[in-house]
Parts: structure tokens; sequence; C-alpha cells
């Protein structure tokens, strides 16, 4: 599976693999083969930093 190149889509798929499937975003991202920062930078601009205490984007 590909994720989603628009944001808010991007930003609704990674919560929810977050909340469902992974511990981590790094986890997450080692199985997607993409870099951390990209999905960071992506959602950074559109208004969403990644929260590690509770493994999501606010």
């Amino acid at each position: 599976m590909h994720l989603p190149q628009d944001p808010i889509m991007l930003f609704s798929v990674i919560n929810m693999k977050l909340r469902d499937q992974y511990g981590s975003l790094d986890l997450l991202c080692e199985d997607y083969h993409v870099p951390r920062s990209e999905i960071e930078q992506v959602l950074l601009n559109a208004g969403y930093k990644y929260d590690e205490k509770t493994n999501r984007f606010i």
C-alpha cells in the first residue's frame, strides 16, 4: 500500500495506522520505506505535529 499524497488524507491514514498497528512513527516509516522526516514535513506544512507521548499527529 502506498501512502496518500494529499496531506489531509495522509494525516488520517497515518493516525489510524499509529493507533491500530504501530507503536511508533519510526516503525511505520520503516515498514513503508519512507523517511520519517518526509512524513513529518508534509504534515507540518499542513499544520500537524507528531506527538511522541500520544503517538499521533495533532
